[in-house]
């Protein structure tokens, strides 16, 4: 009798949660449209799926921006993957909001019938962005430059709601009229719902992050502090600084009280003009940035070199066939065994900014063709500062090209297969490590299982460091 009232006030439960459960869906495909700029960047296709521009706001390379975005009208029709009832349609528009005049809906007829029409009265709720206004834009290529980038101009999602809720929605068309706000427009995404509850638009992390302790602020007196890497006993530092005009690698040791002795610049490590900054360091090898890489050849400006002890000696440079690289210098990780290395660098094939790709170890020492890790890792903007752990899955990088706290944040994302181009959909490492500034070069000590970070605040540079449980940041 008592399992039966169990079961009974279960069942219950689940239908009233089922019914007040919101159905939302974004658009999945393209049906129409009146413009298209063309490009892996703020290309038509950049409006299908969920927001990759919210809830930071702000231009983003992952937006739609047609060509008569500034002052012209512009149509879009849209399909979404399976009929649901509608009674809120959301127009996601990360510059310059407003711009809606009117949505149709289709319910399977093939024929759109006008459910919503902007009123002279009305007024988007502008979106409070979660962006500074002045915040920074790496330059991972180029001696890790940071400078300020436009500001974010009113951000905002329409939120239409239905006077009637219409059943059976297939796709939606949505008309812009861009002359009534001025400025630059990109469109994020559009999405469906069957309540009138504002669609909620969630960074992609995990709780368990969101309750880390709030990270420790390591400040060593240099400006634009990069490329973090701690020894492996846990007892030395090693970053980037740029002095004495250019790119300088410095180490600090860790003191009996714990504290960190003051910087000194490793003398050795620093024998080029510019790119001097480790990507890699082990008791056996190190892999540095030296020079610039040079074109029409196999040479990447990266080199390997000998640790005895702590005493450096060149090995080798670092080859890649066919290198080819838009920029002077790159990000980069490698496995322990060095057969397989990943590296963040803009090219032809990339999705549209910075990539991520992989390349296997020859016979000879030199790599292969550096192969593209796929579309679920790498966005349309910038993704780069990569950090393959121990367990040759668990990947850590900076990116910019998805829902974030505000600007480049760091995310982790796990392989999948043998492959090395199926991974995981990036989770973000939450609110304690990444913020409204910069957060890249994640650097995480397994010994220690402590994260460490560099992070760009108001213009102010530091290191972060925060305990991760190995269990937590591993899935393995």
């Amino acid at each position: 009798m008592k399992k039966s009232i169990f079961y009974i006030l279960f069942s219950l439960f689940f239908v009233l949660f089922s019914a007040n459960a919101q159905q939302i869906q974004w658009a999945s495909k393209l049906i129409k449209f009146s413009t298209d700029l063309g490009g892996k960047q703020n290309g038509i296709k950049r409006i299908l799926g969920k927001p990759d521009a919210f809830p930071q706001g702000g231009s983003s390379a992952n937006a739609w921006m047609p060509k008569n975005s500034l002052d012209g009208r512009e149509i879009i029709e849209v399909g979404f993957e399976k009929p649901q009832t509608v009674k809120q349609v959301a127009v996601c528009e990360n510059l310059n909001s407003g711009c809606v005049t009117k949505i149709s809906v289709d319910n399977g007829s093939g024929k759109y019938e006008t459910v919503w029409a902007r009123k002279r009265d009305w007024k988007t709720p502008t979106f409070k962005s979660t962006a500074n206004a002045d915040h920074a834009y790496y330059f991972g290529r180029k001696r890790r430059k940071v400078q300020e980038v436009p500001n974010v101009f009113n951000p905002g999602i329409e939120y239409a709601i239905l006077e009637n809720a219409v059943a059976n929605v297939v796709a939606v068309k949505v008309e812009f009229s861009f002359a009534l706000v001025p400025g630059q427009k990109q469109i994020d995404a559009i999405g469906i719902s069957d309540s009138e509850d504002p669609i909620e638009i969630k960074i992609n992390t995990i709780p368990e992050f969101d309750n880390l302790s709030k990270p420790e602020s390591l400040e060593f007196e240099n400006s634009e502090v990069s490329n973090v890497i701690v020894s492996q006993d846990g007892q030395k530092i090693f970053y980037s600084a740029f002095a004495e005009n250019k790119d300088v690698v410095f180490s600090s040791q860790k003191q009996a009280d714990g504290k960190w002795s003051k910087p000194e610049p490793e003398t050795s490590l620093n024998s080029n003009d510019e790119y001097n900054y480790l990507e890699y360091y082990s008791d056996s090898f190190i892999l540095k940035g030296g020079v610039a890489y040079s074109k029409n050849t196999s040479e990447t400006g990266f080199e390997f070199i000998e640790n005895k002890n702590g005493s450096y000696q060149s090995l080798k440079s670092l080859k890649i066939a066919a290198y080819n690289n838009y920029e002077k210098t790159a990000d980069i990780t490698i496995t322990k065994d060095a057969k397989i290395l990943i590296m963040g660098i803009e090219t032809d094939f990339t999705q549209g900014g910075t990539d991520l790709y992989f390349a296997n170890q020859k016979e000879d020492g030199t790599y292969g063709l550096l192969q593209n890790m796929g579309k679920v890792i790498n966005s349309a903007a910038d993704e780069g500062m990569p950090q393959l752990l121990s367990d040759t899955k668990t990947l850590l990088f900076s990116s910019i090209g998805y829902s974030s706290y505000g600007n480049y944040d760091i995310y982790v994302s796990y392989r999948l297969d043998d492959t090395w181009k199926k991974w995981s959909e990036p989770i973000n490492l939450g609110n304690k490590v990444n913020s409204d500034g910069f957060e890249g070069s994640p650097f995480y000590d397994e010994t220690s299982e402590t994260l460490y970070f560099t992070r760009i605040l108001e213009g102010k540079s530091s290191i972060g460091r925060v305990k991760i449980p190995k269990k937590l940041m591993m899935k393995n």
